[in-house]
């Protein structure tokens, strides 16, 4: 009788003690607070259908002339293709480079019952490649490229969190520094590269975070990423060539600028995100 009276008193004294320890264990607010993180994942382009270069044949500043032969016809007539040129000879090019991505991030939430809200920042690069690429009747090929030297954005974030689970979806300002670059087969004529490698856009989508403890949670995101970069430029002069160049041909003898039709650079991005909550 003793014995069972033991026990049970024993028990009660656990369960007692014990009670409060597990309620220590249980974050009634998961995603709540402040947390650092990285992500990695695969960046995809959609497929810029229709994408060229423009002219400027008279240096007023405005793209869309043409470049014509002294005996008056299209010099570009072979056409244009989106992505980087394999040939000089015919409008037949490489598909655009898709690619991995990674970053570093940090932001805040705050909990309120089932509802999370915050910000966060994030730094870092995405692999991707996008070319498009003109060709001449001479024959001759020419390619623009840019690609992302690092990119950056601040987003707001809002959710709904089931448990140790949020489900949500975020948006904001984003930045990128482009890298834009310029190839041609043609050897005759000089070119200079220049021009703005600033570029503003915006990202946004949603995504999931899985609590694994305390402090740790895992996730899964999908972003579009779209920036306006309409910057890059190229400046045809004469070089070797003779006068009667398509690029110098009178009345204006200083030269011909290139720029790329599309002035937005886009892209989806897949990423898994870990995250350490202070």
């Amino acid at each position: 009788m003793r014995k069972t009276y033991f026990l049970a008193a024993a028990s009660a004294a656990l369960v007692s003690f014990g009670t409060p320890a597990i309620a220590q264990d249980m974050d009634d607010k998961p995603f709540d607070g402040v947390y650092i993180g990285g992500t990695v994942g695969f960046d995809a382009q959609p497929n810029d259908v229709g994408s060229s270069i423009l002219f400027d044949r008279t240096g007023d500043g405005r793209f869309g002339d043409t470049v014509t032969t002294p005996a008056g016809g299209n010099a570009f007539s072979p056409g244009f293709c989106n992505g980087a040129a394999r040939s000089s000879a015919n409008a037949n090019c490489r598909n655009d480079k898709d690619n991995i991505s990674y970053s570093a991030r940090v932001g805040f939430d705050k909990q309120f019952g089932n509802i999370v809200v915050g910000a966060i920042g994030e730094f870092g690069k995405s692999e991707v490649r996008d070319s498009v690429s003109g060709f001449s009747t001479t024959p001759a090929s020419y390619t623009m490229t840019r690609e992302v030297d690092y990119n950056a954005n601040i987003r707001a974030r809002a959710g709904y969190a089931l448990d140790r689970t949020l489900f949500y979806g975020t948006g904001g300002v984003a930045y990128a520094k482009i890298n834009s670059t310029f190839e041609t087969s043609n050897t005759a004529n000089a070119f200079a590269a220049g021009g703005d490698d600033d570029a503003w856009g915006f990202v946004a989508g949603g995504g999931v975070e899985q609590k694994l403890g305390k402090h740790f949670s895992v996730g899964l995101e999908y972003l579009y990423n779209q920036y306006k970069d309409d910057g890059a430029r190229v400046r045809v002069t004469q070089g070797s060539a003779p006068a009667t160049n398509p690029f110098v041909l009178a009345p204006n003898t200083a030269g011909t600028d290139f720029r790329r039709s599309d002035d937005k650079f886009r892209w989806h991005s897949v990423r898994a995100t870990a995250q350490f909550r202070f």
